[in-house]
């Protein structure tokens, strides 16, 4: 418990700087939108100037672009990617760290099992992100309330906030694994940034070609939000991809960290 919330209190001042800034960006998208829809005809024009393969990068649904649900849904292209940003962060220094810092001889010291320690930080990962989408979804659906031009599907706008932390527990696993199987790790933003960028430009290529088979490859594919437009609900076999993906890299932390040897000061 003391782990847990020494780990928690470690990440207040991140977690409101990363909820002030996905709030920020997903309110100064939704402010637009009331100019958006008032001159819906004109931008329908002008972005059906764009070439397709831009429109499918950019996430551009003209057919839902100008309702509130589908506005959001192109936000939120650019809020997951920040959250992603969040959650590989905490992922990478849950455990490099302690290297990092020199703190790992005196964590490892105590009287408590590595296993423990790794679900104490885990834990305390978890109910960060977890207070960051809890906020951010509210704040969202009130902005989304106060700019809508007519009534909107709640369900639908609740599923498509949900995105982010469904994006956001599956970089959280990859950056965990990242942490404990490597030796030391100088910059957490660089290796955060390097990875999720990465599989943004995977998930972007996979849009510009239609290719299906590249959505397995990256969490930015596996929740489509054009889909929750349509089905107000989730691709179930992308779910279950996510699901076993966070199960493996969880399931190998746990192994990797219990037998590491760990550097000592």
């Amino acid at each position: 418990m003391n782990i847990f919330l020494h780990e928690l209190k470690a990440y207040r001042k991140s977690t409101i700087i990363w909820l002030v800034s996905l709030t920020a960006i997903m309110v100064m998208f939704m402010s637009m939108f009331p100019s958006f829809s008032k001159d819906a005809e004109q931008m329908t024009t002008l972005l059906q100037g764009y070439p397709e393969a831009l429109r499918k990068a950019l996430s551009l649904d003209l057919e839902n672009f100008f309702t509130i649900l589908g506005f959001y849904s192109y936000a939120l292209t650019f809020i997951v990617l920040t959250g992603a940003i969040q959650a590989m962060n905490i992922g990478v220094s849950i455990v490099s760290k302690e290297v990092r810092e020199k703190t790992a001889d005196f964590l490892l010291t105590k009287p408590v099992t590595r296993t423990a320690i790794l679900t104490a930080k885990l834990l305390a990962a978890f109910v960060s992100l977890l207070i960051t989408n809890i906020v951010y979804g509210a704040a969202a659906l009130m902005m989304a309330n106060q700019v809508k031009a007519e009534d909107f599907n709640i369900q639908a706008f609740l599923l498509l906030s949900l995105t982010l932390f469904i994006v956001q527990l599956i970089f959280l696993a990859v950056g965990i694994v990242i942490s404990v199987m490597a030796r030391k790790i100088k910059s957490v933003l660089t290796v955060s940034l390097a990875t999720v960028f990465s599989f943004y430009f995977i998930g972007t290529l996979g849009g510009i070609t239609d290719e299906q088979t590249i959505r397995y490859f990256t969490p930015f594919k596996y929740v489509d939000t054009a889909y929750i437009l349509k089905n107000s609900g989730y691709e179930v076999s992308y779910l279950i991809v996510g699901a076993v993906l966070i199960a493996i890299a969880m399931g190998a932390s746990y192994y990797v960290y219990s037998k590491k040897d760990i550097h000592s000061v």
